[in-house]
């Protein structure tokens, strides 16, 4: 039985507070928590906000203001820019400092559009992707604690210098009991692209995200989803990582992250 990622504890104030399980714990950290599960969170409060309002996401950016705790957090949503066709909605995420104090350690913003009947127009840039046999030690970070027992995640076998592929798929809740959206459930493994597109051995080096943006031209649909990532590294210790993400129906977005790299 995998735990969800947070329990529900009684709101306050303007916040919805979680307690925040062993299952958001980060490969890099055990202490602080992996990108995606406050990202599923957040986009959580951004569809409950939303809900009835005719507009789907877009666009989801995640920026990680600080070291997330495996700790209580409180989320809250607001609508920033509101309008019938195009809608900005924001999502933040505190947490409590060592000296006691409160601070934002995560925002979302979230573009939601007014969907339209472009069936005749659909394209896709590539081709629907299949899952293949699943290839041995899938990551490098196998036996890590926290976030990654939480995921099932598949490597697939690609020639030498193309971009890594791996399905990944949510095996447990985001919060309780609480049914997911599809769109819950992408979030709660598409932070996972840096790791996926590696371009170096983090043996040698730490490479964590300070962001994740994903930008969807088709709604997500079902619990599996693939990435095909690739990191590029800069000479000053600045990379980025890109993909593109798939469903078992073909091709819906790309992700973009800013990543600080450093020599361990």
């Amino acid at each position: 039985m995998i735990d969800p990622h947070y329990r529900r504890l009684p709101d306050g104030g303007d916040f919805h507070v979680f307690e925040s399980t062993m299952g958001t714990a980060s490969n890099w950290d055990p202490t602080i928590q992996h990108g995606s599960p406050p990202l599923a969170l957040m986009t959580k409060a951004i569809e409950e906000l939303g809900t009835g309002g005719g507009l789907r996401v877009g666009r989801l950016t995640l920026d990680i203001l600080g070291a997330i705790p495996v700790a209580p957090v409180k989320v809250r949503a607001w609508v920033d820019r509101p309008g019938k066709r195009i809608s900005l909605v924001m999502a933040e995420m505190l947490a409590v400092r060592p000296d006691g104090a409160e601070r934002a350690v995560g925002r979302v913003s979230a573009w939601l559009l007014a969907p339209s009947d472009t069936a005749d127009a659909a394209t896709d840039r590539y081709p629907a992707l299949v899952e293949g046999e699943e290839v041995p030690n899938s990551h490098a970070w196998l036996g890590a604690p926290g976030y990654l027992e939480t995921v099932s995640w598949r490597k697939q076998a690609t020639a030498d210098g193309d971009a890594a592929v791996v399905w990944m798929s949510p095996l447990g809740h985001l919060v309780d009991e609480d049914p997911l959206t599809d769109l819950q459930r992408l979030a709660m493994v598409v932070d996972s692209a840096n790791g996926v597109g590696a371009a170096i051995d983090p043996d040698e080096f730490v490479f964590m995200n300070t962001d994740t943006t994903v930008h969807l031209h088709r709604s997500p649909r079902g619990n599996d989803f693939a990435l095909r990532s690739r990191g590029s590294i800069g000479p000053d210790g600045i990379g980025v990582t890109t993909a593109e993400i798939f469903d078992r129906h073909g091709f819906i977005g790309t992700s973009a992250q800013t990543l600080l790299v450093q020599r361990r």
